[in-house]
């Protein structure tokens, strides 16, 4: 396996940064023009205070934008696989929040969001637990992403230490 890795390392860090990066400017593209919309996601969650969460809203879409795209490009891949991880771990802990508090919403992740008729309660908890699976399964891409940073197409390249002799 470690040769495996070894060998193909690069091509998986590749794929990887694929993967993260597209979900995040799919995610944030699709609500970055419809801020209201993102706004009122967010403060579905009953989280945060509605200003503050409107606030979120609006930002929310363009900081997944400028991730995605440092993965995306392989610039300061480490420091963004880190931001990507910590993004994805939020949005998992707002999602067991709302599942655990009863709450019925769609997660906005991908553009509208808001409540959900209560008539829709079996597949919303259905829902509620793919969207955590997906978040958690995109943050151990992330993860993989902070040890192996350095892939195909990458801007960034490993500093290469030479020894002189």
């Amino acid at each position: 396996m470690k040769i495996f890795h070894s060998k193909y390392q690069s091509i998986i860090t590749l794929i990887g940064r694929i993967i993260l990066g597209g979900v995040l400017i799919a995610a944030g593209g699709l609500k970055a023009f419809k801020p209201s919309e993102a706004a009122g996601a967010v403060a579905a969650y009953k989280i945060l205070p509605t200003n503050l969460a409107h606030i979120v809203g609006y930002a929310m879409p363009w900081l997944e934008i400028a991730i995605g795209v440092l993965l995306i490009i392989g610039l300061s891949a480490r420091f963004a696989a880190v931001a990507a991880t910590l993004v994805m771990l939020v949005f998992v802990g707002a999602i067991i929040s709302v599942w655990a508090r009863g709450l019925l919403i769609d997660c906005g992740c991908f553009g509208g969001g808001g409540v959900i008729d209560p008539s829709k309660a079996a597949e919303v908890h259905r829902t509620y637990l793919l969207e955590i699976l997906r978040d958690l399964g995109l943050a151990l891409i992330g993860i993989y992403l902070y040890f192996f940073p350095y892939g195909r197409l990458s801007i960034e390249k490993p500093l290469q230490i030479t020894e002189e002799q």
